[in-house]
């Protein structure tokens, strides 16, 4: 689980090191290209059995990896790595809160509002663009969520990842042409920019699956919180970029009120029942087709939402398996 958080933020931290060359729209190109060939090849969507429903729910889907990757880089090239990814974590916060009446949830959103606060601390120099692109992808991975469980539903495996990536990816083909024409990138980076795609798609999948299938996917779903710690200490190493005392106590704020969203929104999901019927009977018809994708967990590289707050609610759990 650390390897896969860890892969995740240096990947990020990578991409930054290309961005003066061929900026993030250049950097987020290739690395959908990536992760479009990683999930393909994991997911092996049968495109011409989808339905129409299906395909809504891909493109959805594949609109939203595409505008969370490019708002998050935009935000870590402007206002650093360590807040924006913290500004993003407020999106499966969001879910996780959204129509919840327990006190706990409560006192978790008192805790975030003025932790958020803080962190950006709004003033003359305040980088407003770069915050308000932070919280986009925040918002684009609340969306995130809530396709996901509403596909995991509709397609066994990673299939929909997949199909998603790849539309994705081939959407990116001309903007990423355009950016390598208008700036010609050094060899450096084109490898920065592979690394990025690498490091933050196909290698905390790998990892994912491990993870799950050593330990409890609860755990899983808490540990993945500290996420915006890791940024923050990869910015520090990899990029020189410091925070103060109030940030960091700020981030550990957000971190805290995310952990607890994530476990007692767990804990609800298995007294509702965990997954749904009709998940069950994907699942079982991907088992019969002798699907590798479900023996061996599902989950997708692009990032880890669905996993941290809806666990038991998009996939059977097989040895265990997530979603």
């Amino acid at each position: 689980m650390l390897g896969s958080g860890l892969s995740t933020q240096v990947g990020a931290a990578t991409a930054a090191l290309a961005f003066p060359v061929i900026g993030p729209a250049g950097v987020v190109a290739i690395r959908q290209w990536v992760a479009a060939v990683v999930l393909l090849a994991v997911g092996r969507p049968r495109f011409r059995s989808f339905t129409a429903r299906q395909w809504r729910l891909v493109l959805s889907l594949a609109a939203v990896f595409a505008t969370m990757n490019l708002t998050l880089y935009t935000s870590i090239d402007r206002v650093g790595l360590g807040l924006a990814v913290t500004l993003e974590f407020l999106g499966p916060l969001a879910v996780a809160l959204a129509g919840s009446r327990r006190k706990i949830d409560l006192y978790c959103a008192l805790a975030a509002a003025p932790a958020v606060v803080v962190l950006t601390r709004p003033q003359a120099s305040t980088d407003y663009l770069g915050i308000g692109l932070g919280l986009v992808a925040a918002a684009c991975w609340a969306c995130y969520i809530l396709l996901n469980r509403a596909m995991g539903r509709e397609l066994p495996g990673v299939q929909g990842s997949g199909a998603a990536a790849a539309v994705s990816g081939l959407a990116y083909v001309p903007i990423g042409i355009v950016m390598l024409v208008r700036h010609p990138p050094t060899l450096a980076t084109i490898s920065y920019a592979l690394a990025a795609g690498v490091l933050s798609s196909a290698v905390p999948f790998l990892m994912d699956v491990l993870a799950l299938r050593r330990g409890p996917a609860q755990f899983f779903g808490v540990f993945m919180s500290v996420n915006p710690v890791l940024a923050a200490l990869v910015g520090l190493v990899m990029l020189g970029q410091h925070l103060d005392g109030l940030a960091w106590a700020a981030i550990a704020a957000i971190v805290a009120a995310n952990a607890v969203a994530a476990s007692t929104g767990w804990r609800r999901g298995r007294l509702r029942g965990g997954s749904s019927p009709a998940v069950r009977r994907s699942s079982r018809r991907a088992l019969r087709a002798d699907d590798p994708t479900i023996r061996k967990g599902c989950g997708d590289g692009e990032s880890r939402s669905l996993r941290k707050q809806e666990l038991g609610t998009a996939c059977v759990r097989l040895r265990p398996s997530r979603r």
